[in-house]
Protein backbone atom coordinates (compact mmCIF):
# COMPACT_ATOMS: atom_id res chain seq x y z
CA UNK A 1 0.00 0.00 0.00
CA UNK A 2 3.28 2.34 0.47
CA UNK A 3 3.90 1.72 -3.18
CA UNK A 4 0.48 2.67 -4.12
CA UNK A 5 0.06 5.48 -1.89
CA UNK A 6 3.48 6.95 -2.83
CA UNK A 7 1.93 6.54 -6.70
CA UNK A 8 -0.84 8.58 -6.11
CA UNK A 9 0.99 11.19 -4.39
CA UNK A 10 3.60 11.31 -8.23
CA UNK A 11 0.22 11.50 -9.64
CA UNK A 12 -0.71 14.47 -7.49
CA UNK A 13 2.12 16.56 -8.02
CA UNK A 14 2.18 15.93 -11.98
CA UNK A 15 -1.43 16.99 -12.34
CA UNK A 16 -1.16 19.89 -9.54
CA UNK A 17 -0.64 22.80 -12.36
CA UNK A 18 -2.72 21.26 -14.90
CA UNK A 19 -6.19 22.99 -15.48
CA UNK A 20 -7.72 20.89 -17.21
CA UNK A 21 -6.79 17.67 -14.58
CA UNK A 22 -7.27 19.09 -11.24
CA UNK A 23 -10.82 17.02 -10.73
CA UNK A 24 -8.88 13.81 -11.46
CA UNK A 25 -7.98 13.41 -7.75
CA UNK A 26 -11.23 12.57 -6.55
CA UNK A 27 -11.70 9.85 -3.99
CA UNK A 28 -13.34 7.46 -6.39
CA UNK A 29 -10.62 7.40 -9.16
CA UNK A 30 -7.56 7.38 -6.03
CA UNK A 31 -9.59 3.59 -5.17
CA UNK A 32 -9.35 2.90 -8.99
CA UNK A 33 -5.71 3.59 -9.90
CA UNK A 34 -5.36 1.45 -6.46
CA UNK A 35 -6.94 -1.09 -7.84
CA UNK A 36 -6.31 -1.86 -11.66
CA UNK A 37 -2.75 -0.56 -11.41
CA UNK A 38 -1.79 -3.97 -11.71
CA UNK A 39 -3.00 -5.06 -14.41
CA UNK A 40 -0.17 -4.23 -16.71
CA UNK A 41 3.60 -5.64 -17.42
CA UNK A 42 6.97 -5.57 -19.09
CA UNK A 43 7.62 -7.48 -22.05
CA UNK A 44 11.83 -7.17 -22.27
CA UNK A 45 12.03 -10.32 -24.78
CA UNK A 46 10.14 -12.12 -27.45
CA UNK A 47 10.24 -15.64 -28.91
CA UNK A 48 12.34 -15.43 -32.12
CA UNK A 49 13.90 -12.18 -31.32
CA UNK A 50 17.72 -11.83 -30.60
CA UNK A 51 18.27 -10.32 -27.24
CA UNK A 52 16.34 -7.90 -25.43
CA UNK A 53 13.75 -5.23 -27.00
CA UNK A 54 15.53 -1.85 -27.48
CA UNK A 55 12.09 -0.74 -26.79
CA UNK A 56 9.60 -0.29 -24.20
CA UNK A 57 6.78 -2.69 -24.74
CA UNK A 58 3.68 -3.23 -22.07
CA UNK A 59 0.86 -6.04 -22.27
CA UNK A 60 -2.21 -5.38 -19.95
CA UNK A 61 -6.17 -5.64 -19.77
CA UNK A 62 -8.40 -3.17 -19.01
CA UNK A 63 -11.83 -4.64 -17.36
CA UNK A 64 -15.02 -3.21 -18.47
CA UNK A 65 -18.09 -5.06 -16.89
CA UNK A 66 -17.33 -8.90 -17.66
CA UNK A 67 -14.99 -8.13 -20.90
CA UNK A 68 -11.28 -8.05 -20.77
CA UNK A 69 -9.64 -5.40 -23.32
CA UNK A 70 -6.25 -6.54 -24.47
CA UNK A 71 -3.84 -3.65 -25.36
CA UNK A 72 -0.06 -3.85 -26.45
CA UNK A 73 1.70 -0.59 -25.24
CA UNK A 74 4.63 0.86 -26.86
CA UNK A 75 6.50 3.89 -25.44
CA UNK A 76 7.52 6.61 -28.00
CA UNK A 77 11.57 6.32 -28.67
CA UNK A 78 12.47 9.59 -28.77
CA UNK A 79 10.72 11.76 -25.92
CA UNK A 80 7.43 9.17 -24.35
CA UNK A 81 6.86 12.02 -22.07
CA UNK A 82 5.79 14.90 -24.59
CA UNK A 83 5.48 13.20 -27.80
CA UNK A 84 1.85 12.58 -28.93
CA UNK A 85 -0.08 9.50 -27.38
CA UNK A 86 -2.11 7.10 -30.64
CA UNK A 87 -4.68 4.72 -30.07
CA UNK A 88 -4.72 2.70 -33.02
CA UNK A 89 -7.51 0.65 -34.66
CA UNK A 90 -7.02 -2.05 -37.11
CA UNK A 91 -10.10 -3.01 -39.29
CA UNK A 92 -12.33 -6.36 -39.60
CA UNK A 93 -13.67 -5.52 -37.12
CA UNK A 94 -12.29 -8.77 -35.15
CA UNK A 95 -8.61 -8.61 -36.40
CA UNK A 96 -6.16 -8.19 -33.66
CA UNK A 97 -4.62 -5.07 -32.71
CA UNK A 98 -1.36 -7.68 -33.37
CA UNK A 99 -1.63 -6.30 -37.12
CA UNK A 100 -0.54 -2.97 -36.28
CA UNK A 101 1.76 -3.64 -34.01
CA UNK A 102 4.22 -6.16 -36.36
CA UNK A 103 2.59 -5.77 -39.96
CA UNK A 104 2.09 -2.59 -40.65
CA UNK A 105 3.11 0.66 -37.92
CA UNK A 106 4.34 -0.94 -35.19
CA UNK A 107 8.31 -1.26 -34.08
CA UNK A 108 8.63 -5.31 -34.61
CA UNK A 109 7.54 -7.42 -37.75
CA UNK A 110 8.25 -10.96 -38.94
CA UNK A 111 10.77 -12.30 -41.60
CA UNK A 112 10.92 -15.84 -42.94
CA UNK A 113 9.54 -18.24 -45.26
CA UNK A 114 6.05 -18.73 -45.16
CA UNK A 115 6.34 -21.97 -46.09
CA UNK A 116 9.00 -23.07 -43.75
CA UNK A 117 7.83 -22.21 -39.97
CA UNK A 118 11.46 -22.49 -38.79
CA UNK A 119 12.54 -20.09 -40.94
CA UNK A 120 10.84 -17.18 -38.67
CA UNK A 121 12.57 -14.42 -37.29
CA UNK A 122 10.89 -11.39 -35.13
CA UNK A 123 12.85 -7.92 -35.97
CA UNK A 124 12.97 -4.23 -35.51
CA UNK A 125 10.58 -2.20 -37.87
CA UNK A 126 13.39 0.35 -38.79
CA UNK A 127 10.06 2.59 -39.82
CA UNK A 128 8.24 2.11 -37.22
CA UNK A 129 5.92 4.81 -36.27
CA UNK A 130 6.68 4.40 -32.61
CA UNK A 131 10.09 6.03 -33.28
CA UNK A 132 8.11 9.43 -32.70
CA UNK A 133 4.83 8.24 -30.98
CA UNK A 134 3.37 6.61 -28.04
CA UNK A 135 1.27 3.91 -29.32
CA UNK A 136 -1.54 1.57 -27.73
CA UNK A 137 -2.66 -0.87 -30.04
CA UNK A 138 -5.95 -2.27 -29.02
CA UNK A 139 -7.58 -5.65 -29.48
CA UNK A 140 -11.63 -4.46 -30.44
CA UNK A 141 -13.92 -5.59 -29.96
CA UNK A 142 -13.73 -8.45 -27.62
CA UNK A 143 -13.34 -11.80 -29.16
CA UNK A 144 -10.01 -9.73 -31.05
CA UNK A 145 -6.64 -11.02 -30.49
CA UNK A 146 -6.53 -11.80 -26.54
CA UNK A 147 -9.33 -9.63 -25.42
CA UNK A 148 -11.92 -12.24 -23.91
CA UNK A 149 -15.29 -12.01 -22.00
CA UNK A 150 -17.25 -14.97 -19.71
CA UNK A 151 -20.16 -13.58 -21.19
CA UNK A 152 -20.58 -14.88 -25.10
CA UNK A 153 -22.72 -12.21 -25.46
CA UNK A 154 -19.98 -9.44 -25.11
CA UNK A 155 -18.91 -11.45 -28.23
CA UNK A 156 -21.04 -9.30 -30.47
CA UNK A 157 -20.93 -5.64 -31.05
CA UNK A 158 -21.76 -3.20 -33.11
CA UNK A 159 -20.37 0.35 -34.42
CA UNK A 160 -22.34 2.42 -31.20
CA UNK A 161 -21.52 -0.17 -29.02
CA UNK A 162 -17.56 -0.34 -30.03
CA UNK A 163 -17.01 3.33 -29.93
CA UNK A 164 -18.53 3.65 -26.88
CA UNK A 165 -16.22 0.71 -25.10
CA UNK A 166 -13.46 2.12 -26.98
CA UNK A 167 -13.41 5.65 -25.56
CA UNK A 168 -14.09 3.55 -22.11
CA UNK A 169 -11.22 1.59 -22.28
CA UNK A 170 -8.81 4.84 -23.42
CA UNK A 171 -10.28 6.84 -20.39
CA UNK A 172 -9.91 3.64 -18.14
CA UNK A 173 -6.81 3.38 -19.89
CA UNK A 174 -4.90 7.10 -19.17
CA UNK A 175 -6.17 6.59 -15.17
CA UNK A 176 -3.96 3.57 -15.30
CA UNK A 177 -0.99 5.35 -16.96
CA UNK A 178 -1.50 9.15 -15.40
CA UNK A 179 1.61 10.39 -16.53
CA UNK A 180 0.66 10.46 -19.90
CA UNK A 181 -2.61 12.93 -19.30
CA UNK A 182 -0.36 15.76 -20.67
CA UNK A 183 0.41 14.11 -23.80
CA UNK A 184 -1.28 14.78 -27.31
CA UNK A 185 -3.50 12.34 -28.03
CA UNK A 186 -4.42 11.44 -31.43
CA UNK A 187 -6.93 8.57 -32.89
CA UNK A 188 -6.06 7.05 -36.01
CA UNK A 189 -6.75 3.20 -37.71
CA UNK A 190 -7.34 1.95 -41.09
CA UNK A 191 -9.65 -0.13 -43.02
CA UNK A 192 -12.64 -0.59 -40.82
CA UNK A 193 -10.62 0.59 -38.10
CA UNK A 194 -10.52 3.74 -40.04
CA UNK A 195 -14.63 3.73 -39.65
CA UNK A 196 -14.32 3.59 -35.92
CA UNK A 197 -11.61 6.53 -35.76
CA UNK A 198 -13.66 9.76 -35.85
CA UNK A 199 -16.94 7.85 -34.36
CA UNK A 200 -14.16 7.22 -31.09
CA UNK A 201 -12.95 10.66 -31.61
CA UNK A 202 -16.37 12.26 -31.44
CA UNK A 203 -17.36 10.53 -27.78
CA UNK A 204 -14.05 11.85 -26.73
CA UNK A 205 -15.04 15.21 -27.72
CA UNK A 206 -18.41 14.78 -26.45
CA UNK A 207 -17.29 13.20 -23.06
CA UNK A 208 -14.75 16.29 -22.75
CA UNK A 209 -17.40 19.02 -23.51
CA UNK A 210 -19.93 17.08 -20.12
CA UNK A 211 -16.30 17.02 -18.33
CA UNK A 212 -15.96 20.88 -18.53
CA UNK A 213 -19.13 21.55 -17.18
CA UNK A 214 -19.17 18.51 -14.55
CA UNK A 215 -15.52 18.46 -14.11
CA UNK A 216 -15.69 15.43 -11.32
CA UNK A 217 -18.06 13.34 -13.30
CA UNK A 218 -15.69 13.11 -16.39
CA UNK A 219 -11.97 12.70 -17.59
CA UNK A 220 -10.66 15.42 -20.04
CA UNK A 221 -8.76 13.78 -22.72
CA UNK A 222 -6.40 16.08 -24.54
CA UNK A 223 -7.32 15.62 -27.69
CA UNK A 224 -5.33 16.62 -30.83
CA UNK A 225 -6.94 15.02 -33.75
CA UNK A 226 -6.97 11.72 -36.06
CA UNK A 227 -5.94 9.90 -38.62
CA UNK A 228 -6.99 7.56 -41.49
CA UNK A 229 -6.13 5.06 -43.58
CA UNK A 230 -7.77 3.64 -46.42
CA UNK A 231 -11.17 3.99 -43.84
CA UNK A 232 -14.43 2.23 -44.82
CA UNK A 233 -16.64 6.06 -44.30
CA UNK A 234 -19.67 5.17 -46.41
CA UNK A 235 -20.37 2.42 -48.71
CA UNK A 236 -22.47 4.31 -51.61
CA UNK A 237 -18.90 6.20 -51.63
CA UNK A 238 -16.20 3.29 -50.60
CA UNK A 239 -18.06 0.84 -53.17
CA UNK A 240 -19.46 3.01 -55.81
CA UNK A 241 -15.84 4.00 -56.69
CA UNK A 242 -14.65 0.41 -57.64
CA UNK A 243 -16.09 0.57 -61.19
CA UNK A 244 -14.51 3.66 -62.37
CA UNK A 245 -10.84 2.70 -60.35
CA UNK A 246 -10.84 -0.92 -61.85
CA UNK A 247 -11.63 0.17 -65.40
CA UNK A 248 -8.41 2.88 -64.59
CA UNK A 249 -6.68 -0.16 -63.79
CA UNK A 250 -7.47 -1.84 -66.83
CA UNK A 251 -9.33 -4.34 -64.60
CA UNK A 252 -12.88 -4.00 -66.69
CA UNK A 253 -13.42 -3.12 -70.45
CA UNK A 254 -14.81 0.46 -71.79
CA UNK A 255 -17.91 -1.52 -72.47
CA UNK A 256 -18.42 -2.94 -69.04
CA UNK A 257 -17.75 0.02 -67.97
CA UNK A 258 -20.05 2.43 -70.10
CA UNK A 259 -22.83 -0.72 -69.37
CA UNK A 260 -22.15 -0.78 -65.49
CA UNK A 261 -22.36 3.76 -65.95
CA UNK A 262 -25.66 3.44 -68.28
CA UNK A 263 -27.64 0.85 -66.72
CA UNK A 264 -26.73 1.16 -62.61
CA UNK A 265 -27.84 4.85 -62.94
CA UNK A 266 -29.86 6.05 -60.06
CA UNK A 267 -29.55 2.84 -58.31
CA UNK A 268 -29.07 2.57 -55.29
CA UNK A 269 -25.11 1.01 -54.63
CA UNK A 270 -26.51 -1.72 -52.85
CA UNK A 271 -30.32 -2.95 -53.32
CA UNK A 272 -32.68 -2.38 -55.82
CA UNK A 273 -30.67 -3.02 -58.47
CA UNK A 274 -32.60 -3.02 -62.22
CA UNK A 275 -31.68 -6.36 -64.01
CA UNK A 276 -29.43 -4.46 -66.42
CA UNK A 277 -27.55 -3.18 -63.89
CA UNK A 278 -27.46 -6.31 -61.70
CA UNK A 279 -25.93 -8.44 -64.37
CA UNK A 280 -23.42 -6.17 -65.26
CA UNK A 281 -22.17 -5.99 -61.32
CA UNK A 282 -22.24 -9.68 -61.50
CA UNK A 283 -19.99 -9.55 -64.30
CA UNK A 284 -18.06 -6.97 -62.37
CA UNK A 285 -17.85 -8.93 -59.03
CA UNK A 286 -16.68 -12.09 -61.15
CA UNK A 287 -13.49 -9.74 -62.19
CA UNK A 288 -12.70 -8.59 -59.24
CA UNK A 289 -12.59 -11.77 -57.47
CA UNK A 290 -9.94 -12.93 -59.34
CA UNK A 291 -7.43 -10.31 -58.14
CA UNK A 292 -5.88 -9.08 -54.70
CA UNK A 293 -8.27 -6.44 -54.51
CA UNK A 294 -6.35 -5.02 -51.23
CA UNK A 295 -3.45 -4.47 -53.90
CA UNK A 296 -4.03 -5.02 -56.86
CA UNK A 297 -0.61 -5.78 -58.33
CA UNK A 298 0.10 -8.22 -55.85
CA UNK A 299 -1.08 -12.30 -56.17
CA UNK A 300 -3.64 -14.16 -54.16
CA UNK A 301 -1.73 -15.70 -51.36
CA UNK A 302 -4.90 -16.56 -49.41
CA UNK A 303 -3.36 -20.46 -48.33
CA UNK A 304 -6.46 -22.55 -49.34
CA UNK A 305 -5.34 -21.05 -52.85
CA UNK A 306 -1.87 -22.35 -52.43
CA UNK A 307 -2.85 -25.82 -51.70
CA UNK A 308 -4.68 -26.39 -54.82
CA UNK A 309 -3.48 -29.40 -56.37
CA UNK A 310 -2.71 -29.73 -60.81
CA UNK A 311 -0.33 -27.13 -60.56
CA UNK A 312 3.04 -27.86 -62.38
CA UNK A 313 6.43 -27.78 -59.98
CA UNK A 314 7.07 -24.49 -62.10
CA UNK A 315 4.19 -22.90 -61.19
CA UNK A 316 4.34 -24.02 -57.13
CA UNK A 317 7.98 -22.48 -57.11
CA UNK A 318 6.57 -19.38 -58.76
CA UNK A 319 3.68 -19.15 -55.99
CA UNK A 320 6.15 -19.86 -53.18
CA UNK A 321 8.36 -16.75 -54.71
CA UNK A 322 5.28 -14.52 -54.73
CA UNK A 323 3.49 -15.19 -51.44
CA UNK A 324 6.69 -16.47 -48.96
CA UNK A 325 6.39 -13.16 -47.34
CA UNK A 326 2.98 -13.40 -46.35
CA UNK A 327 3.29 -13.54 -42.71
CA UNK A 328 -0.55 -14.55 -41.73
CA UNK A 329 0.05 -18.04 -41.17
CA UNK A 330 3.63 -17.41 -39.18
CA UNK A 331 1.80 -14.71 -37.03
CA UNK A 332 -0.72 -17.01 -36.43
CA UNK A 333 1.63 -20.09 -35.31
CA UNK A 334 3.75 -17.82 -33.35
CA UNK A 335 0.84 -16.05 -31.11
CA UNK A 336 -1.08 -19.59 -30.85
CA UNK A 337 3.02 -20.66 -29.41
CA UNK A 338 2.40 -20.99 -25.42
CA UNK A 339 6.14 -19.85 -24.87
CA UNK A 340 5.09 -16.74 -26.56
CA UNK A 341 1.68 -16.10 -24.78
CA UNK A 342 3.49 -16.42 -21.44
CA UNK A 343 5.81 -13.75 -22.76
CA UNK A 344 3.06 -11.60 -23.47
CA UNK A 345 1.59 -12.40 -19.94
CA UNK A 346 -1.82 -13.71 -21.63
CA UNK A 347 -4.33 -14.89 -18.95
CA UNK A 348 -4.16 -18.70 -19.13
CA UNK A 349 -7.28 -20.51 -20.43
CA UNK A 350 -9.07 -17.49 -21.61
CA UNK A 351 -8.59 -18.17 -25.02
CA UNK A 352 -8.87 -21.31 -26.95
CA UNK A 353 -7.32 -20.28 -30.09
CA UNK A 354 -5.49 -16.71 -31.08
CA UNK A 355 -6.52 -15.90 -34.96
CA UNK A 356 -5.80 -12.73 -36.90
CA UNK A 357 -9.35 -11.71 -37.78
CA UNK A 358 -12.63 -13.65 -36.34
CA UNK A 359 -14.93 -13.41 -39.44
CA UNK A 360 -16.97 -15.56 -38.00
CA UNK A 361 -18.02 -12.51 -35.81
CA UNK A 362 -17.39 -10.18 -38.50
CA UNK A 363 -20.58 -11.76 -39.84
CA UNK A 364 -22.67 -11.38 -36.79
CA UNK A 365 -21.25 -7.64 -36.36
CA UNK A 366 -23.78 -4.58 -36.67
CA UNK A 367 -22.53 -1.89 -38.89
CA UNK A 368 -25.62 0.50 -37.29
CA UNK A 369 -24.21 3.77 -38.12
CA UNK A 370 -23.85 4.11 -42.10
CA UNK A 371 -21.65 6.77 -42.40
CA UNK A 372 -18.86 8.41 -40.96
CA UNK A 373 -19.32 11.20 -43.07
CA UNK A 374 -21.16 13.51 -40.43
CA UNK A 375 -18.85 12.85 -38.13
CA UNK A 376 -15.93 13.61 -39.74
CA UNK A 377 -17.59 17.06 -40.52
CA UNK A 378 -18.68 17.53 -36.83
CA UNK A 379 -14.95 17.17 -35.50
CA UNK A 380 -13.45 19.53 -38.69
CA UNK A 381 -15.85 22.23 -37.94
CA UNK A 382 -14.16 21.56 -33.84
CA UNK A 383 -10.90 22.45 -35.12
CA UNK A 384 -9.55 19.04 -34.79
CA UNK A 385 -6.66 17.98 -37.06
CA UNK A 386 -7.47 15.21 -39.30
CA UNK A 387 -5.18 13.34 -42.17
CA UNK A 388 -6.85 10.91 -44.28
CA UNK A 389 -4.43 8.89 -45.99
CA UNK A 390 -4.57 5.75 -48.69
CA UNK A 391 -2.71 3.65 -50.59
CA UNK A 392 -3.54 4.32 -54.30
CA UNK A 393 -3.17 0.33 -55.43
CA UNK A 394 -6.10 -0.36 -52.73
CA UNK A 395 -9.44 -1.30 -55.01
CA UNK A 396 -11.19 -2.75 -51.56
CA UNK A 397 -11.74 0.97 -50.31
CA UNK A 398 -10.50 3.15 -53.53
CA UNK A 399 -8.90 6.61 -52.98
CA UNK A 400 -11.22 8.10 -55.76
CA UNK A 401 -14.35 7.15 -53.25
CA UNK A 402 -12.15 9.30 -50.34
CA UNK A 403 -11.79 12.10 -52.65
CA UNK A 404 -15.58 12.23 -53.16
CA UNK A 405 -16.64 12.03 -49.62
CA UNK A 406 -14.03 15.10 -49.05
CA UNK A 407 -16.00 16.77 -51.54
CA UNK A 408 -19.35 16.73 -49.92
CA UNK A 409 -18.11 18.42 -46.66
CA UNK A 410 -17.59 21.63 -49.11
CA UNK A 411 -14.32 22.72 -47.49
CA UNK A 412 -12.38 25.08 -49.32
CA UNK A 413 -9.15 24.29 -50.79
CA UNK A 414 -5.98 25.42 -49.34
CA UNK A 415 -3.61 23.60 -51.91
CA UNK A 416 -4.47 22.00 -54.22
CA UNK A 417 -3.23 18.58 -56.03
CA UNK A 418 0.56 18.21 -55.95
CA UNK A 419 2.86 15.71 -55.07
CA UNK A 420 5.26 15.31 -51.87
CA UNK A 421 8.39 13.31 -51.67
CA UNK A 422 10.40 11.08 -49.81
CA UNK A 423 13.93 10.29 -50.23
CA UNK A 424 14.33 12.60 -53.62
CA UNK A 425 11.20 10.72 -55.28
CA UNK A 426 7.64 11.09 -55.83
CA UNK A 427 5.93 9.36 -52.24
CA UNK A 428 2.19 10.44 -53.32
CA UNK A 429 -0.27 13.53 -53.75
CA UNK A 430 -1.65 15.62 -51.22
CA UNK A 431 -4.39 18.16 -50.67
CA UNK A 432 -4.62 20.48 -48.22
CA UNK A 433 -8.05 21.56 -47.19
CA UNK A 434 -9.54 24.20 -44.83
CA UNK A 435 -10.26 23.12 -41.44
CA UNK A 436 -7.02 21.19 -40.53
CA UNK A 437 -8.11 18.52 -43.22
CA UNK A 438 -5.44 16.84 -44.81
CA UNK A 439 -5.86 14.50 -47.93
CA UNK A 440 -2.80 12.24 -49.19
CA UNK A 441 -1.84 9.41 -51.18
CA UNK A 442 0.87 7.11 -50.92
CA UNK A 443 2.39 5.99 -54.25
CA UNK A 444 2.53 2.14 -54.69
CA UNK A 445 0.47 2.04 -51.78
CA UNK A 446 -2.05 -1.21 -50.52
CA UNK A 447 -4.54 -1.53 -48.83
CA UNK A 448 -2.83 -0.86 -45.19
CA UNK A 449 0.40 1.16 -47.20
CA UNK A 450 2.82 0.99 -43.63
CA UNK A 451 3.02 -2.62 -45.30
CA UNK A 452 4.09 -2.44 -48.47
CA UNK A 453 5.29 1.49 -48.35
CA UNK A 454 6.96 1.79 -44.87
CA UNK A 455 9.26 4.47 -45.38
CA UNK A 456 7.04 6.95 -47.22
CA UNK A 457 4.62 5.98 -44.82
CA UNK A 458 6.77 6.91 -42.16
CA UNK A 459 7.62 10.42 -43.70
CA UNK A 460 3.90 11.16 -44.03
CA UNK A 461 3.37 10.52 -40.43
CA UNK A 462 6.22 12.34 -38.91
CA UNK A 463 5.77 15.57 -40.80
CA UNK A 464 2.14 15.31 -39.83
CA UNK A 465 2.15 14.94 -36.61
CA UNK A 466 5.31 17.89 -36.55
CA UNK A 467 2.31 19.94 -38.58
CA UNK A 468 4.92 20.27 -41.30
CA UNK A 469 3.44 20.43 -45.07
CA UNK A 470 3.72 17.37 -47.05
Amino acid sequence: MAMELSGIMSWSRLLGGMKYYHYCMSLMMMIFYCTYISSAAKVTHLPAFDGPLPFHLETGYVTMGESEYFYYFVESERNPSEDPLLLWLVGGPYCSGFVGMALTIGPIKFKGDSFNDTSLTVVCNPHSWTKISNIIFLDWPVGSGFSFSPNIESYISDDVRSSKEIYNFLKQWLLLNPKFLSNPVYIGGDSYGGKLVPLVTHEIVQGNELGQSQPAAALLINLKGYLVGNGVTDLKYDLNARVPRAHGFGIISDELFEGIAESCKGNDYAKNLSADCSANMTIFNETISEINIQNVLAPICTWSMKSKRGRSMMEEKLIEAECSEDMTKLMTKWSNNPVVQKSLHIKEGTLEEWRFCGKDLNEKYGYNIESAVPFHFYLATKGYRALLYSGDHDLKIPFTGTLQWIGSLNFPVIQGWRSWHTAGQVAGYTILFSNNFTFATILGGNHMPANNRPLPSFSMFERWMSHELL
